[in-house]
């Protein structure tokens, strides 16, 4: 009886702990909106601080397209929000943007991205920013 009793002791000794119960802070996701304009169409909680998403050793920026109406002074003020913006004339996107509008083409990885989304999407000829998928 009294080897069973120092078996069972020595087996419990041998035992994880238990862990403790993990409290909300350590596992609770942080409160940031995944968009911050109706009009962006994109998933913004997966990027860090950097605009990057994917694996550490894998990171990538998010592009984004919307289109501008073809006035170079649209052109030159969205350049001034976002550094980042390309013009694409002739090009439709997956947007489908029109004869009378220039597909722009923007990437996250810039200080700052949300404020410049933000931006970009209170301009009132910014109907929609939406991700840029290229193939």
């Amino acid at each position: 009886m009294r080897a069973a009793l120092l078996l069972a002791l020595a087996l419990a000794a041998c035992a994880p702990a238990p862990e403790a119960p993990a409290t909300l802070a350590a596992t609770a996701t942080p409160a940031v909106p995944p968009t911050v304009s109706p009009k962006i169409a994109l998933d913004l909680s997966a990027l860090n601080a950097d605009g990057l998403y994917g694996p550490p050793d894998g990171l990538r920026s998010l592009a984004y397209e919307f289109c501008l109406p073809v006035d170079s002074e649209a052109e030159a003020e969205v350049k001034t929000i976002d550094p980042t913006v390309q013009s694409m004339p002739g090009s439709r996107g997956h947007i489908g943007c029109t004869a009378r509008q220039v597909l722009a083409i923007g990437s996250t990885h810039q200080p700052n991205y949300r404020d410049v989304l933000a931006k970009l999407a209170a301009l009132p000829y910014v109907t929609r920013i939406q991700r840029a998928d290229f193939e």
